[in-house]
């Protein structure tokens, strides 16, 4: 028995650590909407977006706790050098860093260089991209790349990769140069400081995977992409060569909840978790219940209707303080809108009688008991297209935008036409034919709840309107093509600057940012007037300026500015919300002791 025992014991030194590995620190939680892919230029949706912010890195970044915020360099090696006329920008990058691992390279390192940041830029301008953001660029004019876009258009011939462009250059291995035709004072900002969008991407990575690229997301991140399992669960891993990297941050000095964090993280190697779990959980209520459950690390966002249970008037509700959770509360820098499509023949246009469906549609519509009742308190009746948290947003500015007037929304219809003239108790369009609304929706409770309240504003007045409910994919690429009366979206900001949020009204970026297709030479005077002024009174000016032409047209209604209010497991600490960037995963940290045993 002793010789079995010992012969036991000696196996199993032979398969036993001398030191049990460190556990494997993953975060889990879940998106409410699926995914559309992963390459940079082609996405609009903030869930793909959110993914991309991880793996791909730009040039500057918002430091993580500062509020108001703040640019800090991230690949960039100091601060931008900017003309006295805001026309020239020069960027160092700095030397040593590498993207990920990948078959595209061919067993080579590749260094990220000022030549990638060309060739990504360009990869916006191309048509055959189709970036959702080329407008971005657009705005900020440099020098000669429009016209390659327009050159390509024209002649309909592939873009030049390889042609120059003057405004757009690779100095040296690690210096870019910008140049614009006009003065752009927050050109770093707008297309520098967002790892979603603006990160740099490697052409042999485009070049290798080709129509597959959405799916083989390459960057110099702190996280790569593992698995996909396309609207279901996506598994992301540390990249194991990212660069050494440190928790920093500059919080206000009187902001605890900020101070507390950077205590209990400055000066840690980032990221501090090793794989990151996303399930996509379209229905509230599983979603819910799987953080209940321990299966997620947060809830990103509570359901509004279980917010009476999480958070009831605005703290953590006992029970879950018990259990250790901690609650986040966020005004968010974003507003929720229903686009008008106004090509549609029935609900578009720019004549009297079209502006005024659209006015009486909105005035129809109650704001408030929206967010009361759908959506449990957690909103802000919106006044306009800006947002709370950047620049031309004024809380002290009251318009029609939030009105619930259904008395005048009658007067209106009756006024320009829309009676009923067949009898049968519906309004009829002026020519006779039926007025009957489609409203684009989504499969879920709280889409279902607003739908309700739309229904019944509607029948309010004498409205039919019709439900075409699909996945948001599908609704957004009926956006895109124009086959649509009306769609309810959320849009968040992605920098300081208000006029950001104006491109969902602006001309040229129709079928892109401005799903409305919304198109008033006035308004588009204004944006462009606005991109070469310095931020000051003249430019809060034009911005209510903007805000009145869009209650006035209503090309969109915006409804509200959302409350998120978001909880961390015991187990899970450092989460602040973003507001005008995605990533967070590498500034969070899970203690797997703390985790309960499944």
């Amino acid at each position: 028995m002793k010789h079995l025992l010992a012969a036991l014991a000696a196996c199993l030194s032979l398969v036993t650590p001398a030191h049990a590995a460190e556990p494997v620190k993953t975060l889990r939680y879940a998106f409410k909407i699926a995914e559309t892919g992963f390459d940079p230029p082609r996405l609009s949706d903030i869930y793909s977006r959110t993914v991309t912010a991880h793996i791909f890195e730009t040039l500057y970044a918002f430091d993580p706790l500062a509020r108001p915020t703040r640019l800090v360099p991230l690949l960039a090696a100091g601060e931008p050098e900017v003309s006295a006329d805001f026309k020239t920008f020069t960027m160092k990058i700095r030397p040593g860093i590498y993207f990920a691992d990948d078959p595209a390279f061919k067993g080579k390192k590749h260094e990220v260089t000022a030549a990638d940041f060309v060739y990504s830029i360009k990869r916006f301008a191309d048509p055959a991209t189709n970036a959702q953001a080329w407008v971005a660029y657009e705005d900020q004019a440099i020098v000669g790349l429009t016209e390659a876009r327009e050159k390509s258009l024209k002649t309909k011939k592939p873009f030049s990769y390889d042609s120059d462009i003057e405004g757009l250059r690779a100095l040296d291995r690690y210096t870019l140069q910008i140049k614009t035709h006009g003065p752009r004072p927050r050109l770093v900002e707008s297309i520098f400081a967002g790892n979603d969008l603006y990160g740099a991407v490697a052409r042999e990575v485009v070049e290798f995977y080709g129509d597959q690229i959405m799916e083989h997301p390459v960057g110099t991140g702190p996280f790569m992409l593992k698995e996909w399992r396309r609207s279901s669960q996506m598994v992301f891993e540390r990249n194991p060569d990212y660069r050494e990297r440190h928790y920093e941050a500059q919080p206000a000095a009187d902001d605890k909840e900020a101070q507390a964090i950077l205590a209990k993280f400055k000066g840690r190697r980032i990221p501090m978790v090793d794989r990151v779990v996303i399930d996509v959980i379209v229905e509230n209520q599983p979603r819910w219940l799987a953080f209940l459950n321990n299966e997620h690390d947060f809830i990103e966002r509570v359901p509004e209707e279980f917010i009476t249970q999480a958070a009831p008037g605005g703290k953590i509700a006992p029970n879950l303080a018990k259990r250790g959770m901690q609650a986040v509360f966020t005004l968010a820098p974003d507003m929720t809108l229903t686009f008008f499509n106004l090509e549609d023949p029935v609900i578009g246009g720019l004549t009297p009688d079209k502006i005024a469906l659209r006015r009486a549609i909105s005035l129809a519509y109650d704001v408030r008991k929206e967010i009361k009742s759908a959506r449990r308190g957690q909103g802000m009746p919106a006044q306009a297209p800006i947002v709370p948290n950047t620049s031309g947003y004024d809380p002290e500015f009251k318009s029609e935008m939030s009105d619930y007037d259904p008395a005048r929304a009658k007067a209106l219809l009756d006024m320009y036409g829309y009676v009923d003239k067949d009898g049968d108790g519906w309004r009829d369009l002026p020519d006779g034919s039926p007025l009957v609304l489609t409203r684009n929706t989504e499969p879920n409770s709280l889409s279902r709840a607003i739908d309700e309240l739309w229904d019944k504003a509607l029948a309010a007045i004498g409205i039919r309107l019709k439900l075409k409910i699909q996945q948001w994919p599908e609704n957004l690429k009926a956006a895109q093509a124009g086959n649509f009366q009306m769609w309810p979206v959320g849009s968040t900001a992605a920098s300081s600057d208000g006029q950001e949020a104006m491109q969902r009204l602006y001309g040229p970026a129709a079928g892109t940012q401005n799903l409305a297709r919304f198109k008033d030479a006035r308004f588009d005077a204004i944006y462009d007037r606005m991109q070469a002024m310095p931020d000051g009174p003249e430019r809060e000016a034009l911005f209510k300026e903007a805000k009145r032409i869009a209650v006035t047209y209503m090309p969109a209604k915006v409804h509200a500015h959302r409350i998120y209010t978001d909880i961390e497991q015991p187990w899970m600490s450092g989460f602040r919300r973003p507001l005008f960037w995605q990533d967070f995963w590498q500034f969070v940290d899970i203690d797997p002791a703390k985790q309960p045993v499944h």
